[in-house]
């Protein structure tokens, strides 16, 4: 709930009539220190106006449409929105959980113990002695 603007004067006038000071101000007329001193700054309501939706769906469809493999975040450069605004809107506006693609789940996958997946190549302990011996040579 807000104070109207005529509260608000009378209370700053009483403050500066009677030189209060913000705790005995809002004490005296049981409102909150933090509002007396936002009322000091600013006695005006900020203007609210209405929300402004700026996701047309009709664009995202046309867009899912025309670049099916896009992720979202090139759609939201595209539509001028944020990633999260076309993530919403595509679960619950248009029905579509998560992109499709069965490309990428048929695609190659490294072997076990390649080095992709743990950084190095898989040695037996022969190896590790083979290869030490042979630095060891070398150097």
């Amino acid at each position: 709930m807000t104070y109207s603007l005529d509260f608000r004067r009378k209370v700053l006038e009483v403050r500066d009539r009677d030189r209060l000071s913000i705790a005995q101000v809002a004490e005296r007329f049981a409102v909150g220190k933090a509002s007396v001193m936002r009322w000091l700054k600013r006695i005006e309501r900020k203007p609210s106006g209405f929300r402004r939706r700026k996701l047309d769906v009709e664009a995202l469809a046309a867009d899912l449409r025309d670049y099916p493999d896009a992720y979202q975040y090139e759609r939201a450069a595209r539509l001028g929105v944020t990633q999260n605004a076309i993530c919403y809107a595509l679960k619950n506006k248009l029905g579509v959980p998560h992109k499709k693609n069965a490309g990428t789940s048929n695609a190659w996958k490294p072997p076990r113990g390649a080095p992709f997946k743990t950084g190095r190549w898989p040695m037996k302990r022969r190896d590790v002695r083979w290869f030490g011996l042979m630095r060891a040579v070398l150097l």
